[in-house]
């Protein structure tokens, strides 16, 4: 008989087998692709979270340090600063002085024996109510007027009479400084003159400054306080202003109002 021919085996199986592998190898792949781009996912979403987190703890931590640093500070501070190179106050010549601009300053002096006082416009910008009032002042030859110039805070006409405080200074040798009222026109001495070596003498300007808050009124020399008092007569508000005496001629310039 002749020999049996051997049976051919079909390649389809292992071409099967061998697709299957495969595929079960690249759907692993793809799976830990998948799981990776997770991890990296949810790490990335921690850093920003904690950056996040970090940030606006940062920005609280800094609110809350500034909140305590600045406690006192008023946050709907306004100014208001005149400096004299534009003629609003009123200028002129009488029995009690005279008043007049030059160089971009206010200027004035009064006669002899006699002492002159000039409000500012009548305008909301120079009210001075709880406000911190600043101006410098100096005299013009260095010869300051005997019985004082400075500045007025709460100055207000009342039936044709005047009403104030003022804040004077005398820079002469032996400087001093005194705190009058203004009332019908009448001039009160509250505090009597003080030598004080806060006041620069000759021709070197001086900075006066009143702070005023309620009925009490600080009162600072070149950045140096000097004294304070009370509003006793309940002026509570106005316009400021200036004072000077004698014929000596004085200069106002810089006048800061901030409330």
């Amino acid at each position: 008989m002749p020999p049996v021919a051997p049976q051919k085996r079909s390649v389809w199986p292992w071409i099967l087998g061998i697709g299957a592998v495969l595929a079960f190898m690249g759907i692993g792949v793809v799976i830990l692709i998948i799981a990776l781009a997770s991890v990296s996912n949810n790490n990335n979403n921690n850093r920003m979270v904690n950056s996040n987190s970090n940030n606006n703890n940062s920005r609280l931590a800094n609110r809350n340090a500034n909140a305590g640093s600045n406690t006192n500070a008023r946050s709907d501070l306004s100014s208001y600063n005149d400096d004299f190179s534009s003629e609003l106050w009123r200028v002129g010549s009488g029995e009690y002085g005279r008043t007049w601009y030059e160089d971009e300053e206010f200027h004035m002096h009064g006669t002899k024996g006699r002492y002159i006082l000039m409000y500012g416009p009548d305008r909301s910008d120079y009210s001075d109510e709880n406000a911190t009032v600043r101006v410098t002042t100096k005299s013009v030859a260095g010869d300051s007027p005997t019985t004082g110039y400075g500045l007025l805070v709460h100055g207000q006409m009342e039936n044709s009479q005047f009403r104030d405080y003022g804040f004077l200074i005398y820079n002469g040798d032996s400087p001093k400084y005194s705190i009058v009222q203004h009332k019908s026109s009448n001039e009160t001495k509250l505090v009597s003159w003080t030598a004080s070596d806060a006041i620069r003498t000759g021709t070197t300007p001086n900075q006066l400054e009143v702070r005023i808050r309620d009925r009490r009124l600080d009162f600072y020399i070149n950045g140096q306080f000097i004294t304070s008092i009370t509003d006793s007569e309940g002026f509570s508000s106005g316009r400021v202003g200036f004072y000077s005496s004698d014929s000596q001629e004085v200069a106002f310039d810089d006048l800061e109002i901030s409330r």
